[in-house]
């Protein structure tokens, strides 16, 4: 959803504002803030992150945050899922995690929610693509249909068999995360879980 029309603000005073529910991205010197996340989406979201760290925290190659706000290129997005590699993470100097991410992700992944702007979103991920993200995932729950974007500007869709396939084929991650598996049909079935 699109706030009211007004005089576009700068970056640094966007960061000043106080922190919108649901998250409010800056793009383009306006202030656009996300649709509150529903059933299909928060599902998707929580499982998939939990998976992707099961498989890559353990072994410190990687680590999976959720809404998290990371701003790079004058612009202030919260993909639904941003996984960065291990020594990417920002850290303070006690080694914790830092608040603030001025770094693209390793791997973003945006979870389309009803009447949001594929669009948009999709404007998002080659934002990040063009800062240094090796790869972005769309995942549409209504359509059941996963859209791989690459690094070299390649594009795949995945989508969910109607008949079971001889081979199992899992869905393209980013070469660090290779120890984590999935297929399109697991993907969506968190949903019956």
């Amino acid at each position: 959803m699109v706030q009211a029309p007004r005089k576009p603000i700068t970056l640094e005073e966007f960061l000043a504002l106080p922190e919108t529910k649901p998250a409010s991205e800056f793009i383009g010197g306006q202030i656009i803030q996300k649709p509150m996340p529903q059933g299909k989406h928060s599902t998707i979201q929580l499982d998939l992150g939990g998976d992707i760290n099961h498989a890559l925290k353990r072994q410190r190659i990687a680590r999976a945050y959720s809404e998290l706000r990371c701003t790079f290129g004058r612009r202030s997005i919260v993909p639904d899922l941003s996984v960065f590699l291990w020594g990417n993470i920002p850290r303070d100097e006690a080694g914790n995690v830092e608040n603030q991410f001025a770094i693209a992700p390793d791997w973003t992944i945006e979870i389309l929610s009803p009447g949001q702007s594929q669009t948009k979103v999709v404007l998002n991920i080659l934002h990040c693509l063009s800062h240094g993200t090796q790869m972005g995932w769309l995942i549409d729950p209504d359509e059941r249909l996963i859209f791989v974007y690459f690094a070299d500007n390649r594009i795949a869709v995945f989508e969910t068999e109607s008949e079971p396939q001889p081979d199992v084929v899992y869905l393209p991650v980013p070469e660090f995360a290779q120890s984590f598996q999935i297929t399109t049909a697991q993907l969506f079935d968190y949903l019956r879980e």
